[in-house]
């Protein structure tokens, strides 16, 4: 039976979260089809007092909620790093504090891993949103088989992190979280990939993701291309591309991320990364 199924929910909370995009977040995994069985929750460093009156009031109410306060922020890989190994449960499912999930999302993923029980990760697509979740702008879809996956991922992300629901014993054979500027769970999937995970989406759109009118355009500057050159050089070595996809994709992200202009950068990656909606 599905509703015997156990799962934890890892969530990182940090001083720049709305609290009203906080609660929204939590409620949407509060009214799910199926409930999660432990919810943990990370405090990456201080946070401002009516965010911390937030976090007191779920925690005191809801006794699955396992409460991880790190008084320094670490950034977020290591605060996932840390709630990993602090949950209880086989399957572990992702959520960011200012997204929205689909009431049936936790429902869909457990239905796939009874069926799959091979599956390492089951992601799904996303609705991104601005101020209203009924205002959608766009949809990131992406491939849904592993094979198509794993193409996939050779020259982008091929999961909307906020999704996953994985196998907490193969994120740990993969070397856990770990601190990667911007790009923590691509680089995770990469080495999950290089492990022999199996990978799986979902074709239902699992979470309403809230995104700014600059969001595109933030995605952009030095520190994230050097980032990405990092991630890139990786695959490279450990032969997830050869040197030509390597080059091609070095220099595409040095046009996009340091010489484009912020408005251009935003229309090229609405326009050839997203579907309007």
């Amino acid at each position: 039976m599905l509703d015997d199924k156990n799962f934890s929910v890892l969530m990182s909370v940090y001083k720049n979260e709305d609290p009203k995009h906080f609660i929204d977040s939590l409620e949407s995994i509060l009214n799910q089809t199926i409930k999660p069985s432990e919810i943990v929750l990370v405090r990456d460093g201080q946070v401002p007092k009516e965010l911390q009156e937030i976090i007191d009031r779920y925690v005191n109410t809801y006794d699955f909620f396992n409460y991880i306060p790190l008084e320094e922020n670490s950034g977020l890989g290591n605060a996932l790093n840390i709630g990993l190994l602090h949950t209880k449960y086989d399957l572990v499912a992702r959520m960011d504090t200012d997204d929205i999930a689909t009431e049936n999302r936790f429902e869909l993923q457990l239905d796939y891993f009874n069926q799959n029980p091979d599956t390492s990760i089951c992601g799904g697509q996303i609705l991104e949103f601005i101020d209203n979740p009924e205002n959608i702008v766009a949809k990131r879809e992406l491939p849904l088989t592993h094979n198509d996956i794993c193409r996939f991922l050779k020259g982008r992300c091929p999961f909307n992190h906020m999704t996953v629901m994985f196998k907490k014993a193969d994120v740990l054979k993969a070397g856990n979280y770990q601190p990667f500027l911007f790009m923590e769970d691509y680089y995770l999937w990469c080495r999950m990939y290089l492990n022999g995970a199996v990978f799986a989406n979902l074709n239902e759109s699992l979470v309403l993701a809230r995104v700014g009118e600059d969001m595109y355009r933030r995605r952009g500057g030095f520190n994230y291309f050097k980032s990405g050159y990092r991630l890139e050089k990786f695959k490279l070595q450990n032969k997830i591309v050869g040197m030509f996809e390597f080059l091609k994709r070095v220099s595409m992200r040095f046009v996009i991320q340091v010489l484009m202009p912020n408005a251009l950068r935003g229309w090229v990656l609405k326009t050839f990364c997203r579907k309007k909606s």
